[in-house]
């Protein structure tokens, strides 16, 4: 059977994002390999969370102990070993984040598994399982075949795929640890909370991006006042952030934050790939850019190719007049 392994991640009580983006990959995936899903859940008091993740129709192996009721690589690690040897998942996903980018080689070198860090596509083609990741900065894709082996092992991309809605409720198997006494070499600590500023964008429902176009901080009132009238929080590639015109806790993209508002309106981005893959998760993005070539309008749901020191102004007064 060709089953995928997800391992859920979660942070002080809450699912994070990257869990359900997998889940939007992993029943395809499993149809070909011809398996199922299981998405293991490590950690201690999860009924809640596995209920929710058991509404996408999956199967959830949870192991809940008082033991990893903190984050511990090394137990984790230990947990998700045993599994493969007990459930033989063709597959086993991670995300690409600090925790996955923690656990994922170790446990590759632990069980000699074929690996592919940051995937953004995987596919099943004539029973060769392949995965797409990006190199050079995002401006070529390459695809990869896995040599045969029993298992494979892949992060994913944060914000690169978008999460599916709940399906058919699924089923929840608790299981026994396989660590039955605490690792005394390492220990938990402290958990210590990201300082937010002002506005924490990740949150945002609309936002109003900037990029280099603006040209310099004495027109950061033209964003400022459309961002004003349409309700919207700023937000800036790295190039905004690093002249300073805004903070960098408010910077997008891969050495910012990945954003998910229900509207995304950027002007003078022009659409690096370190910048595109925050935005993902945008539900409609709207671009300004006077290059007709600017990569952005790849990603775009409405693309209006001008100055954006003409068209802001412009719509900014539009605007306000509609709203009387």
């Amino acid at each position: 059977m060709g089953n995928v392994l997800v391992l859920a991640e979660h942070r002080r009580g809450e699912l994070r994002d990257i869990t359900f983006e997998m889940l939007s990959l992993a029943p395809s995936l499993a149809k070909d390999l011809g398996g199922e899903v299981m998405v293991l859940l490590i950690g201690n008091d999860l009924d809640q969370m596995a209920e929710k993740i058991a509404g996408y129709g999956v199967k959830v192996l949870v192991v809940d102990d008082p033991l990893f009721a903190d984050y511990n690589s090394d137990k984790y690690q230990k947990v998700i070993s045993a599994l493969i040897d007990d459930y033989k998942p063709k597959l086993v996903m991670l995300g690409q984040t600090a925790q996955g980018v923690d656990l994922a080689p170790a446990l590759a070198v632990e069980k000699k598994l074929p690996f592919v860090a940051d995937v953004v596509g995987l596919e099943v083609e004539d029973g060769v399982l392949k995965a797409t990741r990006q190199l050079y900065s995002g401006k070529v894709n390459a695809q990869i075949a896995f040599k045969p082996a029993d298992t494979y092992l892949v992060t994913i991309r944060e914000a690169a795929f978008e999460a599916p809605e709940p399906a058919a409720a699924g089923t929840i198997e608790k299981l026994d640890s396989p660590l039955k006494e605490d690792l005394d070499y390492r220990k938990f600590v402290e958990y210590i909370e990201a300082e937010v500023g002002d506005v924490d964008i990740t949150q945002s429902e609309i936002l109003v991006g900037i990029g280099r176009g603006l040209k310099e901080d004495k027109n950061l009132p033209i964003a400022e006042e459309l961002a004003e009238v349409i309700k919207a929080d700023l937000c800036g590639s790295r190039a905004a952030c690093d002249a300073g015109w805004l903070p960098s806790d408010r910077q997008v993209g891969t050495s910012g934050k990945t954003v998910k508002p229900k509207l995304y309106l950027c002007m003078g981005i022009s659409g690096a790939f370190q910048h595109v893959a925050g935005i993902k998760g945008a539900k409609t993005i709207v671009a300004i850019n006077k290059d007709p070539n600017a990569p952005i309008f790849a990603e775009a749901d409405y693309a209006i190719i001008d100055d954006l020191h003409k068209v802001v102004p412009k719509l900014t007064e539009k605007l306000k007049e509609l709203k009387g």
